[in-house]
């Protein structure tokens, strides 16, 4: 088993390699006060003609890019090595070097197969956007889910489906790197369907970041999930499980670390929000789909110009809905951000629920807010009803 400062001594030197090294990401600082970057992505690029090392810094917020050069690459790269990241993954053309270190400091080293199919590094300042997927390198698993065909090209009419997987995994890939690596990550997927998520998370997690992960699919059309267990296996994704079963009725087989939703139809969306709640699940992902719940509630006066169109009456319905579900999981401790995951040309549906528990439920701001929305438009969502129990003594009474 190699040590720590061989897979350095090893890192450094394959970085200095023209015709093979592709990048190395490092991430899950443990320590934030040693240096400030949640994540650090280190690449050749080309500079006048000369080949250097471009160091991109992101600490949440901004990302900040360096390059250098010759023997100046060299002895940044091994200070940024010794930098508090529990994890690496280095890109070659050869092969991808996996490396974790656990809170007791044990060093977990896998090797696997190139996740990106490259002759040669570019070095392109201005490459492409690398999306987690990739047609050729992902090809088994995308062409086993119908994704592609069987030369690799993304199949007629599926280009919208792969474009919100991948974006999807975007967010996964930022939620997940705070979660402790001294246990498997345990994922659900809720209202799974055609399992396109399930297979794709599963997938990225284990092979192309590295990550020892469960992962449950959960859809009560059981004739449809009995197509996807022989996917799974031709694929051998052993630590990937479906089950039949309404989302509300379903018990995870441990607690989950990541609770994900893609379009589960109308309140299916609420029950996934609200069993990520009850199980306690560390985040929770959801794009919501069709959402019909406070449509016929709205009545205003002053909105009637805008409530007698179907249009936007449906519109201003969605917006108060997904703004009602962040305020609630706000108040029950979640960091809660409503983002556009994909972009609208692709599809309508293309808002995410973001939801990471990391702060104290009860929040009275919040709950303040929440309440004073629901009076103005006199409703009353369904995920209140479903987490009555534990919203309710949260909330302000009034008399």
């Amino acid at each position: 088993m190699a040590t720590l400062s061989e897979i350095h001594e090893e890192i450094l030197h394959t970085a200095q390699d023209a015709e093979t090294f592709i990048q190395l990401v490092l991430s899950q600082n443990a320590d934030r006060e040693v240096v400030p970057w949640t994540k650090v992505t280190v690449r050749p690029v080309a500079v006048r003609g000369e080949r250097h090392l471009q160091v991109s810094s992101w600490d949440g917020r901004q990302v900040v890019h360096s390059n250098y050069a010759g023997d100046e690459a060299t002895a940044r790269l091994r200070e940024i090595l010794a930098w508090p990241f529990r994890q690496l993954h280095m890109q070659t053309t050869q092969g991808d070097l996996h490396v974790r270190i656990s809170k007791k400091g044990k060093v977990l080293v896998s090797r696997s197969q190139p996740s990106r199919e490259m002759a040669a590094p570019s070095l392109r300042h201005d490459r492409v956007k690398e999306r987690p997927l990739q047609a050729a390198s992902s090809r088994s698993l995308l062409e086993a889910v119908g994704i592609t065909d069987s030369r690799g090209k993304v199949r007629p009419g599926m280009g919208s489906k792969f474009r919100q997987v991948n974006e999807f995994l975007r967010v996964i890939d930022q939620v997940v790197e705070g979660v402790p690596d001294d246990r498997p990550l345990n994922v659900v997927d809720c209202g799974c369907g055609r399992a396109y998520l399930t297979f794709a998370a599963y997938h990225y997690l284990n092979e192309v970041r590295g990550v020892t992960a469960h992962v449950e699919g959960v859809d009560v059309n059981a004739e449809l999930l009995a197509t996807m267990r022989p996917i799974r296996d031709e694929l051998g994704y052993e630590r990937l499980t479906f089950h039949a079963a309404t989302i509300a009725e379903f018990q995870p087989e441990t607690t989950p670390d990541l609770v994900l939703s893609l379009h589960a139809c109308d309140d299916a969306t609420d029950e996934a929000l609200a069993q990520g709640v009850r199980w306690g699940s560390r985040s929770i992902l959801a794009a919501p789909c069709c959402q019909h719940e406070l449509y016929d509630q709205l009545d205003d006066a002053l909105f009637r110009p805008v409530l007698r169109h179907g249009i936007l009456r449906q519109r201003l319905a969605d917006i108060l809905t997904d703004a009602l579900r962040a305020l609630i999981l706000r108040i029950l401790g979640y960091s809660t951000q409503v983002i556009e995951f994909v972009s609208p040309e692709h599809t309508s549906k293309n808002l995410m629920i973001v939801a990471e528990k990391r702060l104290a439920p009860g929040d009275a701001q919040m709950a303040r807010e929440y309440q004073a929305l629901k009076a103005y438009w006199r409703v009353t969502p369904v995920l209140e009803k479903m987490l009555a129990e534990e919203l309710t003594p949260l909330l302000p009474t009034y008399t």
